[in-house]
């Protein structure tokens, strides 16, 4: 097999991976919809924190976007790192926001 060959073959076999950490991070951008949507049907989270949350994974889901577009359709593993990160802090502030005592006028405290 010709050197040209076998590095396209391993660049194919690398893409596989990243196209699916795209994919990991569209994927926890929806799990962290659904526990926002959650929070705010529970009546865990009031206006103000539903707005700042929504404003934040408004945010990571425009960054993954660039990214993407700016690497024909692919995250680098400095990106997917980032992104995650942001992930994790967000859900750390959803958790948060949640288990507060602020809750919706007329929902008491969980």
């Amino acid at each position: 097999m010709p050197i040209s060959t076998r590095i396209l073959a391993l660049a194919a076999v690398l893409a596989v991976p990243l196209a699916a950490s795209a994919q990991e991070v569209k994927d926890r951008e929806a799990n962290q919809q659904g526990r926002i949507a959650n929070g705010v049907a529970t009546g865990q989270l009031t206006a103000g924190e539903t707005a700042h949350l929504e404003n934040r994974e408004a945010r990571i889901n425009a960054t993954r976007k660039a990214d993407l577009a700016a690497n024909g359709g692919h995250l680098t593993a400095a990106e997917h790192r980032s992104l995650n990160h942001r992930e994790d802090r967000l859900s750390h502030k959803i958790y948060q926001d949640k288990h507060n005592d602020a809750t919706q006028p007329g929902v008491p405290p969980r």
